[in-house]
């Protein structure tokens, strides 16, 4: 098929015409905060690439062999607004399917499955994390997109689990998460 501009979604290399999306953020940066063990948002107008962009940091981080990596759009939680005891199971659920799906972790989704409903809302997040680290043998980076669009509580809720790990990384939370 012959290449064509897209303007709808995250490119695919092989059908887009595109810039290359490490040469549009300062990589060499980004990847000494990840080594850093930083926490950050990557912020930009909409429309400019991001996603695009976390999925090709997270396939190099993927093929460097030193991490494991996933990409997960939480706007699914935005339907519930500002009650996280919708919105952030709404966001769990699309972050274990993400783990899984890019960096397979069946274990995490059988325990999730077996302790959801007897998690509070309020820590669901920070133990889901908190699995998936112990569980890893390289240490885990996360990339959460469409953040932005949480409100309310599921807002607070979500920045402050991830808060409340922060001091367990790299052993037992992720090393570094990015925000956007």
């Amino acid at each position: 098929m012959e290449r064509f501009f897209n303007n709808a979604g995250p490119i695919k290399p092989e059908l887009h015409y595109h810039l290359d999306l490490l040469h549009r953020i300062d990589w060499a940066e980004v990847s000494q905060l990840i080594r850093e063990e930083r926490y950050f948002v990557l912020h930009a107008p909409r429309q400019t690439g991001k996603t695009s962009t976390l999925l090709a940091i997270m396939k190099t981080l993927n093929a460097s062999g030193h991490y494991a990596c996933a990409y997960a759009n939480i706007e699914g939680a935005q339907a519930a607004r500002g009650d996280e005891t919708k919105g952030i199971p709404a966001a769990c659920d699309a972050l274990v399917n993400a783990i899984n799906l890019y960096v397979g972790t069946p274990e995490l989704v059988q325990w999730y499955a077996a302790n959801k409903a007897t998690i509070a809302p309020q820590h669901l997040l920070t133990q889901v994390l908190q699995q998936w680290a112990q569980l890893s043998s390289k240490p885990t980076v996360l990339l959460l997109d469409e953040v932005d669009a949480l409100v309310g509580d599921t807002l607070i809720s979500l920045l402050r689990q991830i808060r409340a790990g922060y001091a367990q990384r790299p052993e037992h939370f992720p090393q570094s998460i990015i925000l956007c």
